[in-house]
């Protein structure tokens, strides 16, 4: 649960082999949920897209592997419910700053509140040359 309006959550991703896909869905109130491509030699690489997910319009949000995940809780109180291919392998979790320049992420906001560990992620540079996907045998 994300108790104060405004709050900002992620960007989370975790490396092969144990990038995730993630299904989200907002079970109470309302959230801006967002997904920043960063998939190495992607042509949208380090764009962003978002979606409002709320209990009411009952939509989900399929984030796939080699995109980094966040969102801003637009209700007090929020819940959302994460469906995910991968455990959580804390070796391989990265992060990028919500609030860097480069991804220019709008949030619908004023950031309210974002945990220290968040805030703390790195910005983006010239180095940043994403993840390189590992194409999984079935």
């Amino acid at each position: 649960m994300t108790k104060l309006k405004g709050s900002v959550r992620g960007m989370h991703y975790q490396l092969p082999p144990y990038a995730e896909t993630k299904i989200v869905t907002c079970v109470k109130g309302c959230i801006f949920d967002v997904a920043v491509d960063i998939r190495n030699g992607s042509d949208t690489f380090r764009q962003w897209h978002a979606e409002i997910l709320t209990q009411d319009n009952c939509r989900s949000f399929v984030i796939p592997e080699g995109f980094a995940h966040g969102f801003q809780a637009i209700s007090p109180g929020s819940e959302i419910m994460y469906l995910v291919t991968e455990p959580y392998h804390p070796k391989s979790e990265r992060g990028l700053n919500p609030e860097d320049p480069i991804l220019k992420i709008e949030w619908p906001l004023e950031i309210s509140s974002i945990s220290e560990k968040d805030r703390q992620q790195p910005f983006l540079d010239s180095f940043f040359k994403g993840v390189l996907m590992s194409h999984r045998s079935t």
